[in-house]
């Protein structure tokens, strides 16, 4: 039951007003620079690292994670526009 309990209070955590808004930053960060040619996921997240530093380490990764989806789907977006492949994933 306990197990439980520490479940529901991660599940609390993540889903705060908070971290939403890290996430749908990150979501909106990542879809921009994907959509560049030749930038993938991991170039994303290595040039927004400097945005995460005075960040609190939970919204921090949140925002990871939203900013590598973010960049998966502009690169998506820049090859279906373009034509050619804008990074490895495509």
């Amino acid at each position: 039951m306990e197990n439980l309990n520490l479940l529901l209070e991660g599940f609390g955590n993540a889903l705060s007003a908070q971290n939403l808004m890290y996430g749908l930053l990150g979501t909106f960060l990542g879809t921009l620079v994907g959509v560049l040619p030749g930038i993938g996921p991991a170039l994303a997240i290595a040039l927004l690292l400097p945005v995460t530093l005075s960040v609190d380490p939970t919204s921090a990764l949140i925002m990871f994670a939203a900013v590598f989806y973010g960049a998966m789907y502009g690169g998506s977006t820049a090859s279906i526009l373009l034509n050619t492949p804008g990074e490895a994933g495509a």
